[in-house]
């Protein structure tokens, strides 16, 4: 590239690592421009002194952060979006929620485009990294862009999607080491965007065209979701046939990867069941390539997978619910007086990311069967506005009838529960994320019910 200032909006999960990997790279000075909202305005101040927002899960973020805000003085963060019309590339890392209509909300990314439009200067690339429905970057995007800069797109400017491929806990590592695909206007726009991303990214660079990109990166989670939803309605066939999802699933994945015949490989994935899907992509990114297909195709589809999926995967908490509810009952609770501890809150285990977490549908699914008595442990998540976090594991779980697991976190794994039934009022343990094996189940002398598994309930 003839110049190494690059701007970064948006100072999320996907902006800040994207942020300061290209801080790092020599030549480089990047400014990261956030929103002084009272939901993420914090993150300017901490940012410019170094510090991270998710120190713990993510460690060399953390180190990165330091050398490239205070050592290099390479990355500096700001509210003022004029900052970002002096730099020659522009990368768009906002919020596009998906809301309980399924229809993708685009108030951030607009007014974005629109501020980045009136302070546009030729020649400079915005690249949409956002996950949108496809068709957005073209029709949403572009005429927002060239509107109000006066400007044309693979004209006078560049533009281009590209998506990033990142996982908690693996920020750094999914960015430089997984293949970046590159969605341009024009070949000319994907090609500069490809320059631009090689600089911090090991693996090839694949260039295509914008609304490819786009299906790509939706279809990727929706992939995802649909194999979780399949391995979920497995565990329930299990359920009711009376055998274990999990022994089922060894049994399917033990086929073994044969290279002699690639049309034949008989190798299986079948994906781990549980409590339900959450995070901020898989949950939304089946209702945006839906979306982009009804808005944008050229003849109506019906997404009868895509919205099956989603339908049962949004139903394994109140599944859960429903569990809880009958193992009480038969074990004489009263769902009224009983006290329930659930243990997990994040959506992933090891991290306090809560985003879409199915811990917020399965205890409004606990409440309306008229329990009332709840308490939430979780080691990661200290605080939430929605619900007040017990920190102590044995104090959540004191005088509990049942306690019910959400997150596989390693401190639930490695639980003294022996420890743990003595504390509670009931040793029943409702397991949604294969947490204790029925011989812990019976060494503990745990009454275990599960999300698949299908076992005496009583040691």
């Amino acid at each position: 590239m003839n110049s190494t200032r690059v701007a970064v909006i948006g100072m999320g999960y996907v902006g800040i690592p994207a942020a300061v990997l290209f801080a790092d790279v020599p030549g480089f000075q990047v400014v990261g421009v956030q929103r002084r909202s009272q939901r993420s305005g914090w993150k300017i101040d901490l940012l410019n002194q170094g510090r991270s927002p998710f120190p713990e899960t993510e460690p060399e973020i953390a180190e990165l952060i330091y050398r490239v805000a205070l050592e290099k003085k390479s990355f500096r963060v700001t509210d003022d979006m004029a900052e970002a019309a002096r730099s020659n590339a522009i990368l768009i890392d906002v919020q596009t929620p998906v809301e309980a209509d399924h229809v993708p909300r685009y108030k951030s990314l607009k007014e974005v485009a629109t501020q980045i439009g009136g302070q546009l200067r030729k020649g400079v690339l915005v690249c949409v990294e956002s996950t949108v429905a496809p068709g957005t970057t073209v029709n949403v995007v572009k005429p927002i862009l060239e509107e109000s800069s006066g400007m044309r797109a693979g004209v006078d400017f560049h533009l281009a999607f590209s998506y990033e491929r990142v996982m908690l806990g693996r920020l750094l590592h999914n960015i430089r080491n997984y293949p970046r695909i590159v969605g341009g206007f024009t070949p000319a726009c994907g090609e500069r965007a490809a320059e631009l991303y090689r600089n911090i990214v090991k693996a090839p660079v694949v260039a295509t065209d914008c609304l490819t990109a786009e299906v790509s990166k939706t279809v990727e989670n929706a992939y995802r979701d649909v194999n979780i939803a399949f391995a979920n309605e497995i565990a329930l066939i299990c359920e009711s046939l009376g055998v274990d999802v999990y022994e089922v699933r060894k049994l399917v994945n033990n086929l073994p990867n044969d290279p002699s015949n690639p049309g034949a490989n008989p190798v299986r994935n079948m994906h781990l069941p549980g409590a339900g899907v959450g995070g901020h992509c898989l949950p939304k990114d089946s209702w945006l390539l839906k979306y982009g297909v009804d808005t944008y195709g050229l003849h109506p589809v019906e997404t009868r997978i895509l919205v099956g999926a989603r339908s049962l995967n949004d139903s394994m908490p109140v599944h859960m619910a429903d569990l809880a509810a009958t193992v009480l009952k038969e074990e004489g609770v009263s769902l009224s007086t009983a006290r329930v501890a659930v243990l997990g809150y994040s959506f992933l285990e090891e991290s306090d990311d809560t985003r879409n977490t199915p811990a917020i549908p399965f205890l409004g699914s606990l409440r309306s069967r008229g329990i009332s008595d709840i308490v939430v442990h979780d080691p990661f998540v200290r605080t939430n506005e929605l619900v007040q976090i017990e920190m102590d594991v044995y104090k959540a779980l004191r005088n509990a009838d049942c306690a019910c697991i959400l997150t596989r976190h390693k401190q639930y794994l490695n639980l003294d529960w022996t420890k743990a039934s003595r504390v509670m009022r009931r040793p029943i343990i409702l397991d949604g994320r294969n947490a204790i094996t029925p011989s812990q189940a019976s060494e503990c002398r745990v009454i275990k019910v599960g999300v698949g598994p299908a076992m005496p309930r009583r040691p």
